[in-house]
């Protein structure tokens, strides 16, 4: 009989937490909503999708699992909050505050980041992939040039072009990332700027004695100097000979 009631008893305790939990989380997201003030909330899984949270102060809230897909966070202020594993697929958060946020394993594919602060953040295998306005500190250029890759092989150009102007811009020297931003401006019909992309990735090659870099180089360079109509001469590589050859130049630095 004891042991039963002592078991009626534990039950009891149990569910009366999970209520009060559950309550307090229900008052935390209704206040959120109707103040966008929340600060060091628990959000714990929440469902925000689509909420309107512009300029919302989440500073130190816990928002682990949570799911903010397609939220307007413009503005809001998540300085020190818990993202972990949150999914925000599709977010705005231009201008946002996350300094000092954890951000491990977050969904932030497809989301806009520009002019977002991002200092200190913990991006422990933080989904960065399709995101708009990526600062260059919080990835590195392999990490940009494979992006590009993936997207240009999604058929996405211009994304990939922005994916691999990123990784030129954050490390010299980059011939990988000229040619495969020569090869995404052919696909645009943007002959001149590949055959620059293409000359600076021949010359980048040279210098560091890079021969299949080289080789694949000087056949681009050779199909952009044949006339949109021409044909390339027999025995010459033809544009698809290239891309196969660009292929097994361009994955052999991929970051994984």
């Amino acid at each position: 009989m004891k042991s039963q009631v002592l078991a009626t008893t534990v039950f009891l305790t149990i569910i009366s937490l999970t209520t009060r939990v559950e309550a307090a989380n229900s008052e935390h997201i209704r206040q959120l909503l109707s103040t966008k003030q929340c600060q060091n909330c628990d959000l714990i899984g929440a469902g925000l999708v689509l909420t309107d949270l512009t300029g919302a102060n989440l500073s130190g809230a816990n928002l682990a699992g949570a799911n903010l897909s397609r939220a307007n966070l413009t503005g809001a202020d998540l300085r020190g909050a818990n993202l972990a594993g949150a999914s925000l697929f599709g977010a705005n958060l231009s201008a946002a505050r996350l300094a000092g946020a954890n951000l491990a394993s977050a969904d932030f594919r497809n989301s806009y980041l520009v002019n977002a602060e991002l200092t200190g953040v913990n991006l422990n295998s933080t989904y960065l992939q399709g995101a708009i306005g990526i600062p260059t500190q919080i990835a590195t250029p392999e990490e940009f040039y494979a992006w590009g890759i993936a997207e240009a092989q999604r058929g996405n150009t211009q994304q990939a072009i922005d994916y691999f102007n990123q990784a030129i811009a954050t490390k010299t020297g980059y011939g990988e990332a000229y040619l495969a931003r020569g090869v995404a401006r052919y696909q645009i019909l943007d002959r001149q700027g590949a055959f620059k992309d293409a000359e600076i990735a021949a010359k980048l090659f040279t210098e560091q004695k890079n021969a299949p870099g080289i080789q694949t180089a000087q056949a681009f360079i050779k199909e952009l100097q044949t006339p949109p109509d021409g044909k390339v001469n027999v025995g010459k590589p033809s544009f698809f000979d290239f891309l196969g050859s660009l292929g097994s130049v361009l994955l052999q630095f991929f970051p994984f």
